[in-house]
């Protein structure tokens, strides 16, 4: 699920000149479908990746760039694409998205080399972040009371189920090699599901602006992307090539990178501008635990879902059909998670985290000991479903808990600034897990074996939620 900067702006009314109509179930269905594409699409493309390496020769490396480069244009440019929106309009935004990512869906289908899809990964991330942006701010300027809480409720749903719908409708696209077309499919299907969507969103989806759009942060998008992609890259090309100096030199210019990121961000909000992560805010103690939850959800959940598929595939010889389908407890209980986290959290407020967490690494763990001492022939889907189950049901319900213990630590003014914070740091924390927890697999692999790289990982990320149920026991109960 991602929230955006523009969905509660204060002051963001809607300009008195397009005054917005109200939002039609055609038009929630078309809004809600753009916010499923993007999510869908991270995780659509692990079962594929198998399907890749061999067409297109790519390496291990290059694989994890295919992810991991959507995710990072996807986090840098969101809520740039939230203040345009505000700007141009959010549905003249919506509609340019949609357009871009049908587009660069369809020179991903095409792709001839490796480098070629990465590419083109990235501007459909860029795409992404133009269309996702404008769904929850125009649920926002074009609905109120009960039906709004609908529409927003519907939106954390799609949000959910949409990674762990992406790796299951991958593995039956891939499977069934519509026109020979095998892997390509995974981003050919969004061409006419993109075409549908312009169409009824020329119909049905009303327009609407800020009347006091924020100026954009040019320089800030421009210093945070470098600094995100000078920190991933190394990790992902670095450790296959051998580390050669130019790897090196990049990681260290890292952190300088986002020390200059701080510094114009610094001076953005003092000159009473709008930077992209205002200082301030990250400086409020709630909003900083807010972040610190987010590190072990989401970098887990992109880690696990890169190296489960490699280990479906590659360890156990799954075919992309057999390797989707097997997530299915874990999409089932994930979507059943997600609609009893409200009655959670009103029983037991923060504390519905704690359990979640230790839920979560009880899964971990079963996930663990199943692949570690049982024999590989004996790892079935059916074997594996129990931990995956505990997993899925774990994850339900610290995605929705994210966004509200973070937000609800925002001052009710600078409500804007906090989704889009929270947006941002998801989809860093997604680039980041399958850049660093994707490489440490597959250099375990290549020294222990797959079967204990896996379990590694399994407990690294076992670690991450200890951490995060120690950490919730510090938050206040009630999360208001």
């Amino acid at each position: 699920m991602t929230l955006t900067n523009n969905a509660l702006k204060p002051g963001s009314r809607i300009h008195p000149t397009s005054a917005p109509t109200a939002l039609t179930p055609l038009g929630l269905l078309t809004i809600l479908l753009g916010a499923a594409l993007p999510m869908i699409d991270f995780f659509v493309v692990n079962v594929a990746l198998s399907d890749i390496e061999a067409d297109l020769n790519a390496p291990a490396a290059t694989l994890e760039m295919v992810v991991a480069g959507y995710a990072v244009a996807y986090a840098v440019l969101l809520v740039l694409g939230g203040r345009l929106g505000d700007t141009h309009g959010r549905r003249t935004l919506f509609l340019w998205g949609v357009a871009a990512f049908g587009l660069t869906s369809l020179a991903c289908g095409l792709a001839p080399t490796a480098w070629w899809l990465v590419a083109a990964r990235v501007a459909q991330g860029a795409a992404s972040a133009l269309m996702l942006p404008q769904v929850l701010a125009t649920i926002h300027a074009t609905t109120s009371g009960e039906r709004r809480a609908r529409a927003v409720s519907l939106y954390g749903s799609v949000g959910g189920v949409s990674m762990v719908l992406g790796q299951i409708l991958g593995g039956v696209l891939v499977a069934a090699d519509l026109a020979g077309t095998g892997w390509r499919m995974v981003f050919l299907v969004n061409v006419p599901v993109a075409a549908l969507a312009l169409v009824f969103a020329v119909r049905a989806v009303p327009d609407s602006r800020a009347e006091r759009p924020a100026r954009g942060d040019l320089a800030g998008t421009v210093l945070f992307a470098a600094g995100l992609t000078a920190f991933l890259l190394p990790l992902t090309e670095g450790r296959a090539a051998g580390w050669p100096l130019w790897s090196v030199l990049v990681l260290v210019a890292a952190p300088f990178l986002m020390w200059a990121f701080a510094v114009v961000e610094r001076r953005a909000e003092a000159s009473g501008g709008s930077p992209l992560l205002p200082p301030s805010l990250m400086r409020e103690p709630g909003v900083r635990r807010g972040l610190l939850i987010g590190v072990p959800v989401f970098i887990g959940f992109s880690g696990w879902m890169f190296v489960s598929a490699v280990t479906l595939q590659h360890g156990l010889g799954y075919g992309a059909l057999k390797a989707g389908l097997t997530l299915i407890p874990m999409g089932i209980a994930q979507f059943t998670a997600s609609l009893l986290a409200p009655r959670l959290v009103n029983r037991l407020g923060s504390r519905a985290l704690t359990l979640c967490a230790l839920v979560h690494g009880a899964g971990v763990v079963v996930l663990a000991l199943t692949v570690l001492w049982a024999p590989w022939s004996a790892l079935t889907p059916l074997t594996l479903a129990p931990g995956l189950a505990l997993c899925g049901f774990g994850q339900g319900v610290q995605l929705p808990l994210y966004f509200r213990i973070l937000l609800s630590a925002v001052p009710s003014a600078r409500a804007g600034a906090g989704s889009g914070l929270a947006a941002t740091a998801q989809q860093s924390c997604l680039a980041v897990g399958v850049a660093t927890l994707g490489s440490l697999f597959l250099a375990l692999d290549s020294g222990i074996g797959l079967r204990e790289a896996f379990a590694t990982v399994l407990a690294v990320q076992f670690a991450g939620l200890l951490g995060l149920a120690a950490l919730s026991l510090r938050l206040p109960r009630d999360l208001g």
